[in-house]
């Protein structure tokens, strides 16, 4: 077991609750903790959080309806068909581009539009809360595939479900409030998660997750609990203080996204030196296996 199980429990708890308030998979606040408190490989870490990630989107829109009713969500069932028309099909090309696109120069261009997008909800509050799309009509409509398609993308090249871009496009560009944006963000995300964790099941290292069974189960359980409180925090908390709270995420999230593309243009990151490492032992063991 890495750690104790308070501590698993505990991880999961702090960014379910997270995930719940605001409507994030939580990837980037989990995968450090996996990496740097609780010892998993790289590749390991990845394919951990992108389960835990299906866990905290899959239950946290439940756990919403408290605040934001499931109906208030499917009568928005346009906007959710438009993103992931665009989603479903960037998430499956951005699975195979990824080791073409993922450059140090993608990567500055990620966190310029994240700090790019945190600026505009934090300065731009008042046109934000005028509910008023961008766009009209077809434009709209063919705005939010390219939008779609843009972050499906990004979410399979970084791993992660997407929320941070997704809530900001459907403030900005179909004029949600910010609390209805927060549980259209899941609906967009689970299918979308759901196919990109269908493909990634094919590999080996999907092992990992049988291997550590009890801390699978410890770690959702706490994220689960956290969807819960954070969905109850939904009704409690304003929406004022969502908008600043999501435009300090988008900024952490660009640090980190800046610190990959650091790692990536040296090659000295342990998550880079781990991943490579891995596809060097595969390399091996299929030509052992052919002989």
């Amino acid at each position: 077991m890495h750690e104790s199980k308070t501590a698993t429990f505990g991880a999961g708890l702090l960014v379910g609750t997270l995930g719940g308030l605001v409507g994030l998979g939580g990837a980037e606040f989990r995968l450090p903790l996996l990496i740097g408190m609780f010892r998993f490989g790289a590749l390991e870490a990845v394919i951990l959080n992108k389960a835990m990630s299906l866990v905290v989107v899959a239950t946290a829109l439940p756990f919403r309806a408290a605040s934001i009713p499931l109906a208030d969500v499917t009568e928005q069932w346009p906007i959710i068909l438009n993103l992931l028309a665009g989603s479903l099909l960037g998430a499956w090309f951005g699975a195979g581009w990824a080791t073409k696109l993922q450059s140090a120069i993608l990567y500055r261009l990620i966190a310029l539009l994240l700090v790019a997008i945190a600026v505009v909800l934090v300065f731009g509050h008042g046109t934000v809360s005028n509910h008023t799309p961008a766009l009209t009509g077809v434009f709209l409509v063919v705005g939010g595939i390219i939008t779609g398609f843009c972050i499906g993308i990004v979410a399979a090249l970084l791993g992660v479900a997407g929320g941070e871009l997704l809530i900001p496009t459907l403030v900005l560009l179909f004029g949600a409030d910010i609390k209805l944006a927060g549980s259209l963000s899941l609906a967009v995300s689970l299918p979308t998660m759901i196919v990109g964790f269908t493909r990634y099941s094919r590999d080996q290292s999907f092992a990992v997750l049988g291997r550590n069974k009890a801390f699978v189960l410890i770690m959702a359980a706490g994220s689960i609990v956290g969807t819960f409180i954070g969905g109850q925090l939904l009704g409690i908390v304003p929406e004022g203080m969502l908008l600043p709270a999501l435009a300090a995420i988008l900024i952490i999230s660009a640090f980190k996204i800046g610190q990959h593309r650091w790692c990536r243009s040296s090659g000295s990151c342990p998550l880079h030196l781990s991943v490579k490492r891995h596809e060097r032992e595969s390399v091996k063991l299929s030509s052992i296996g052919s002989t």
